[in-house]
């Protein structure tokens, strides 16, 4: 084999595990932590985009919330609605499994009508364990993990 030849292999080797690489996806950033708007500070609060401090004082003003609708109607005066579920990435409300209305469980960010009725279908809800048994029949194990976040069982 030639000079040549063997640094063009080693180039083709080189380039195709670059390639290789550069298709494999990076891992999904962890998501931030979400914080519960009844318990987190006004601090913490004010550090979540599109709250800012004098938004971040209202909230803590107006607690406890009773359910996730009540910070909406706090917030729907404020912001969009897109702007609304960017911060419900950040901020929410935990809502019940078993006793969550339509409208709560509708606010959880990303989720739809179909998803709506598989929440309701398995209730009652004894364990979370349940929750991501049931709810991981139809969504992927990220998907489960991201939503559980926004969800408890009382």
């Amino acid at each position: 084999m030639t000079r040549t030849m063997t640094v063009l292999m080693a180039a083709t080797l080189l380039l195709t595990g670059a390639a290789v690489r550069a298709q494999t996806p990076a891992p999904a950033p962890a998501p931030a932590p979400l914080l519960d708007a009844n318990t987190a500070t006004e601090a913490q609060l004010a550090t979540v985009p599109l709250l800012g401090a004098p938004l971040a004082k209202t909230i803590v003003s107006r607690r406890p919330f009773k359910s996730i609708t009540e910070l909406d109607a706090l917030l729907t005066p404020t912001l969009s609605r897109m702007q609304i579920t960017e911060v419900y990435g950040r901020v929410f409300v935990p809502v019940n499994l078993n006793t969550g209305s339509d409208a709560e469980i509708l606010l959880i960010p990303g989720l739809g009508n179909r998803m709506l009725r598989e929440f309701k279908e398995y209730r009652p809800y004894t364990a979370i364990e349940q929750f991501r048994r049931e709810i991981g029949k139809y969504v992927s194990k990220d998907e489960v993990a991201r939503l559980e976040r926004y969800v408890l069982i009382k």
